[in-house]
C-alpha cells in the first residue's frame, strides 16, 4: 500500500507556506496550482483538477487573510474561508485523498492568558476567526481523513509576486530608511516560521497521524518583541515604538493572548525549534540569498 504523499497536490503552492511545502515534498514530486490557477470558490474547477490530478493528498493553504476586510465584506470571508472548504472538502473525500487545511491562532479569544492546547474551546472574537473556525468544522464533517494545522504570526519568503503579510521584512525596511517603526506590544502570539510549518506537516503527513495540530515555533512574544529580534538580527538599532493595537484605529477586535502549544506534534515526536531560532535562520536565508 502506497503512502497518502505517493501524489500531493498543494493548492496556493506559490504563497508564503505553499512554496515552502513545495520544497519541503520536493522528494515526493509534489503537484502544485496557484491561485490564479484554481480559484477554490470555484466547485467545478476544483472538481476538473480532482478528476485530472487523481490526488493522494491535498494541502489547501488558500484563505481570506485580511482581518478588516472580513469585517467589511463578511460574504466573501465566509465564501473562502468556510463554504469554498467545505466544498473542497467534500469533493476531496468523494475523490478517496486525504485533505489537510490551514487554520489559525485566531480561533480562541484570548482569555486563558497561558499557550492553548489542541483540546481548548474556541471562541473567536471577529469575522477572520470566526470563518476560519467554520473551515475547521467543515474539514472535519467530511470523513476522518482529515488534517487541520493552526498557526499563528507566520513569516518567510513569498514567491507569488504579492506583498502579503511581510511584517519582519517590513520592519526591517523601515528601519533602514530612518523610520522608526511603531508595533503593537499587547498582542501575544507564537511566530511562525514557513520553513518550520512545512517541515513539522511532512512529518505529520509521514505518519499518516490525521488530526488537529498547532504548528507554530515553540515559545511566545509580542509582535513588538519580534520586531526588536528582527532588528537585531540585521544588524540595526532596535529602536522601536510600543503602541496599542487600538491605536492603529482597527475595527476589528483581536485576542490579547494566542500563544500556541504544540501538545499533539510532541505527542508524534515532531519538535519546534524556538521562534528566535527560526528568525535567525530566516535571516541567514536572507543573507545568502542576497
Amino acid at each position: 500500500m502506497g503512502s497518502i504523499l505517493d501524489r500531493t497536490l498543494i493548492i496556493g503552492s506559490r504563497g508564503q507556506l505553499g512554496s515552502e511545502l513545495i520544497d519541503a515534498f520536493s522528494m515526493y514530486a509534489p503537484l502544485g496550482v496557484d491561485h490564479a490557477e484554481l480559484a477554490i470558490e470555484n466547485t467545478a474547477d476544483v472538481e476538473a483538477v480532482l478528476e485530472r490530478v487523481k490526488p493522494t493528498l491535498v494541502i489547501n493553504t488558500a484563505a481570506f487573510h485580511d482581518l478588516d476586510e472580513c469585517e467589511r465584506d463578511p460574504t466573501r470571508a465566509v465564501s473562502i474561508n468556510a463554504i469554498a472548504v467545505d466544498r473542497l472538502a467534500a469533493a476531496v473525500s468523494r475523490s478517496g485523498a486525504a485533505f489537510a487545511t490551514m487554520s489559525t491562532d485566531y480561533v480562541f479569544d484570548g482569555e486563558k492568558r497561558r499557550p492553548y492546547c489542541e483540546e481548548d474551546e474556541t471562541r473567536p472574537l471577529n469575522l477572520y476567526g470566526l470563518s476560519r473556525l467554520c473551515g475547521e468544522l467543515s474539514a472535519r464533517r467530511h470523513g476522518s481523513r482529515w488534517f487541520i494545522f493552526r498557526t499563528s504570526g507566520m513569516f518567510g519568503a513569498r514567491r507569488d509576486g504579492r506583498k502579503g503579510n511581510r511584517f519582519v521584512d517590513n520592519i526591517v525596511s523601515q528601519a533602514r530608511n530612518g523610520k522608526r517603526p511603531r508595533v503593537v506590544n499587547d498582542l501575544t502570539l507564537s511566530p511562525s516560521y514557513a520553513v518550520d510549518v512545512a517541515s513539522a506537516m511532512r512529518g505529520v503527513f509521514e505518519r499518516e497521524a490525521f488530526g488537529l495540530y498547532h504548528v507554530t515555533n515553540a515559545g511566545s512574544c509580542t509582535w513588538f518583541d519580534l520586531a526588536q529580534e528582527a532588528l537585531r538580527l540585521a544588524g540595526l538599532p532596535a529602536d522601536v515604538e510600543p503602541i496599542s493595537y487600538r491605536e492603529f484605529g482597527s475595527i476589528v477586535p483581536r485576542p490579547i493572548y494566542t500563544a500556541l502549544d504544540q501538545e499533539a506534534l510532541r505527542r508524534l515526536g515532531v519538535v519546534m525549534s524556538p521562534w528566535q531560532d527560526g528568525l535567525r535562520r530566516y535571516f541567514e536565508t536572507r543573507v545568502a540569498a542576497a
